[in-house]
């Protein structure tokens, strides 16, 4: 008869995507992972398979949480303008208190040489520029924004400033700049 689980699948992987998210793929160990995880190397291969299987099921899991998250603070104000600045300003929060972003470790680990991971990096990416684009094109018919304005290239600006914004955080800019750099895109678009 099979031992139960001793642990909590869920915490078990979100202690795997802060290791990968400070560490990246190549950077975190087995042994770190299963220490962090607090689980043995068979519990981690029975339930997650191997050190693959597990980056791309915690990938997978952080890019969904964090595009849900960002769609969510989009979608908080009536006002669309507001919405977007929201979402930005969370995001500076989070980049300014939070671990690594397993995204951008993602993408500057990988770039576009592994078929998995850009799958999840891709679709992830096309689900927060939907949202954009509907969150600028009501900023638009309700002239909040300049009329000018070209949707997609708007899209394109933040999902951009999004990832300044991570990268400037790991780099350790302090929670103002972040702000500041939220700030400056949301006028950009007035």
């Amino acid at each position: 008869m099979a031992r139960p689980k001793e642990f909590d699948r869920e915490t078990a992987l979100s202690n795997a995507m802060e290791v990968f998210g400070d560490h990246g793929y190549e950077g975190s160990s087995t042994e770190v992972l299963m220490r962090e995880m607090g689980i043995s190397r068979q519990s981690m291969y029975d339930t997650f398979g191997d050190k693959r299987r597990l980056y791309l099921e915690a990938l997978q899991h952080y890019v969904a949480d964090q595009v849900a998250g960002q769609i969510r603070t989009l979608n908080t104000s009536s006002s669309a303008l507001k919405g977007l600045e929201a979402a930005l300003l969370a995001f500076a929060l989070k980049a300014a208190d939070g671990p690594g972003c397993m995204g951008i470790g993602a993408i500057c680990e990988f770039g576009r040489s592994d078929q998995e991971v850009t799958i999840l990096i891709d679709t992830a990416e096309k689900t927060l520029r939907s949202a954009l684009e509907h969150r600028i094109a009501d900023a638009k018919a309700a002239g909040e924004i300049c009329a000018e304005v070209d949707m997609r290239a708007a899209a394109d600006f933040l999902t951009a400033t999004f990832a300044a914004i991570k990268i400037a955080g790991r780099g350790g800019a302090s929670l103002e700049t972040l702000r500041n750099i939220a700030r400056m895109a949301i006028r950009s678009l007035k």
